[in-house]
């Protein structure tokens, strides 16, 4: 038998209101009434509705997920595929269901995006950054709604944001480099003008005028984060009257296509040119030679941000941006 809140009440005797306080765990119920309509509700087997839950708390339980950007980040690269998947997890922990937006209407239309979140109702938004992120993106934390960015900042009186600390990100494999006796480094960075990269590349270049090394112009290259980008990167360096000892990529999928570039050159890595990677993908472990590269805590980026967005939704707290150390995983490649 399907029961429903009225029928609950009514062998509680109490009003359906009653019922859905207590179902919500909502104040001015005594604990008496609670424990009674506690107790019919398990012995009956009742499950609260969704959308009667819904309605009594005025949230949808929905949850908007944007990739923003004119230029999409990849759903398949695999670094974000792992954050993706363990946000899923947890949000549906806490009780919530995923809605994606697509943004293939911002190259013709300059869409809205919290149009849609209020058209669908959403409770808050995940907000991953792509490459050239429209403003109507960062009116969904101005306007108020509960919003956590990943590698976006994201200003708002219900928004924060998660970040990897990628200016110490680069100075850590700098450093690394630098303590191996290597100093000829080389850098294939993402698009130039993404703020991760950006970051990333200030973090390389501030690394090594600290410990004062030099600088080529020509071993600095950028891709878009994936093999085919990285592959020709690498061969630009490689066409340079010198050799870098070591280069370091911002993306492992960048550099598993600058592995490909070294060996279709005749060289061989790590005796030639050593190389270090970003982000380390499973793929990082198959490669010949083994990757070496500097890991992010993916699991950790998604349970964050589930915690997070659920405080905002409920707030819970005010919170301040997160920023996420990075650690170098030592395999074959440097």
């Amino acid at each position: 038998m399907n029961l429903t809140i009225k029928d609950i009440a009514q062998m509680a005797n109490v009003s359906q209101g009653t019922v859905s306080k207590v179902i919500n765990n909502y104040e001015g119920v005594s604990e008496k009434t609670k424990k009674k309509v506690m107790d019919i509700i398990h012995q009956s087997g009742f499950e609260p509705n969704f959308s009667a839950r819904s309605l009594a708390t005025k949230k949808s339980n929905l949850i908007g997920l944007i990739y923003a950007g004119r230029i999409n980040v990849d759903m398949t690269h695999p670094y974000f595929n792992e954050v993706i998947s363990s946000f899923k997890k947890n949000m549906g922990l806490l009780g919530y269901d995923i809605i994606m937006f697509s943004n293939e209407k911002f190259h013709t239309d300059n869409g809205s995006y919290l149009a849609r979140c209020r058209h669908f109702n959403v409770d808050g938004c995940l907000i991953i950054a792509g490459e050239e992120v429209e403003e109507s993106t960062y009116d969904l934390a101005l306007e108020g709604l509960p919003c956590i960015g990943i590698d976006i900042e994201l200003k708002g009186p219900k928004a924060s944001y998660i970040m990897t600390d990628n200016v110490g990100l680069a100075r850590k494999v700098v450093e690394y480099l630098y303590l191996h006796a290597i100093k000829k480094i080389g850098f294939i960075g993402g698009k130039f003008d993404s703020p991760v990269s950006k970051f990333r590349k200030q973090g390389f270049l501030d690394a090594m005028n600290q410990f004062g090394l030099e600088i080529c112009e020509d071993w600095i290259q950028y891709g878009d984060f994936h093999e085919e980008s990285g592959y020709v990167a690498m061969k630009r360096i490689l066409q340079s009257n010198q050799l870098p000892e070591a280069v370091f990529s911002t993306s492992d999928m960048m550099a598993l296509g600058a592995l490909q570039a070294i060996k279709e050159a005749g060289l061989t890595c790590p005796q030639d040119i050593r190389l270090i990677g970003c982000d380390d993908i499973a793929a990082c472990r198959y490669s010949s030679p083994k990757l070496t590269t500097v890991k992010q805590d993916k699991e950790k980026f998604g349970k964050l941000s589930a915690y997070m967005l659920d405080d905002l939704i409920n707030d819970r707290s005010q919170l301040k941006p997160v920023f996420i150390d990075s650690e170098i995983i030592i395999r074959e490649s440097c």
